[in-house]
Formats: structure tokens, sequence, C-alpha cells
């Protein structure tokens, strides 16, 4: 696969990513529900104009720029750490959630899969540039996936929904 081709494969998947972030903000109620979804969504959006920009760099010159991809998703270490530490204080009451909330979770579980697993496809398809590039992406949406996982591990009762605290940590 040539680099451009799969460049622009990747804006059109994200497109996908993005627009059911998009859905799900514009149908969840709660609101710090539809704050995640919005993180999220504007993430899919900086990787969508990321790759429109070094789609462009690659049609001026025949190659990309080292520009690493920034996140504001901490990466699936820190998140398993933090959870790990949050498992041994949490209370294990599941959380009281609307259907919608839970359905719009789960299919953003299945968006962040299938965004690590072509993002690996794409890292085995391409080297150099493209190759690290789209290793990045990798890491990315790994982060991604953990914090959607993250969330619904959440609804099933480890104390927190949506980054609200459901208990006290301080009182033990």
């Amino acid at each position: 696969m040539k680099l451009d081709e799969a460049i622009q494969a990747a804006v059109e998947f994200e497109g996908g990513v993005h627009r059911t972030y998009q859905n799900a903000m514009e149908k969840i109620t709660n609101d710090v529900a539809r704050r995640v979804f919005k993180v999220l969504c504007d993430e899919e959006m900086g990787h969508i104009e990321y790759l429109k920009e070094r789609l462009d760099e690659w049609r001026k010159t025949g190659k990309i720029s080292g520009t690493k991809l920034r996140t504001s998703i901490p990466t699936k270490s820190a998140i398993d750490a933090g959870l790990k530490k949050l498992r041994r204080q949490a209370s294990g009451k599941p959380s009281a959630i609307g259907e919608g909330e839970l359905d719009a979770l789960h299919r953003a579980l299945g968006v962040e899969i299938q965004a690590s697993n072509f993002y690996k496809e794409m890292v085995g398809k391409l080297d150099g540039a493209g190759q690290q590039m789209f290793a990045r992406f990798v890491e990315i949406e790994e982060g991604h996936l953990a914090i959607v996982q993250a969330e619904i591990n959440a609804v099933n009762g480890f104390g927190y929904w949506f980054d609200i605290a459901e208990i006290s940590l301080e009182a033990g």
C-alpha cells in the first residue's frame, strides 16, 4: 500500500469514528457523559486534521515530517495503573445509568477496537516514516480504548461514572 493511500484511508476511517462520538454527544443527556464523548470527539477531529496535513505534505514534498501527533488522553499504562489503584479502593456498587449511555459506550468500544486494529494493520503494511506515524496512532487509540473500557467498567461497579466519584476515597 502506498503511503498516500494509507493516509487517505485513515482520514476516512477517522471520519467514521468522529461521527460515532458526535452522534453520542447529540443523543446523551447526561452532562458529564457528554463531556467525555466531547473529549473523544475532539481527539478524533484532531486526528483528521493531522492526517490531512500529512497527506498535503506528502503530495507536495514526497515525504512526511516527524511532527508528533498530540493527545489529551493518558497512555494505556497510566490509565491501567490508575484503575488498579481505584479497584483496590472501590465499593463495587454498579452505577445507575441510562441505556443510551451504556449503548454509546459499547459502540465507542467497538470503534476503538476497530481503530486500534486498523492502525496496527497500517504499521504492518508500511515502513519508515509512515510506519512511525501510524505506530503513534496505535498508542493513542489504545489509550482511547482504555478510557472507554474504564467507563464501561465503572458502570459495572468500580466507583466512578464518567469521572464522577460515586464513593468517597477519603471516607475509606
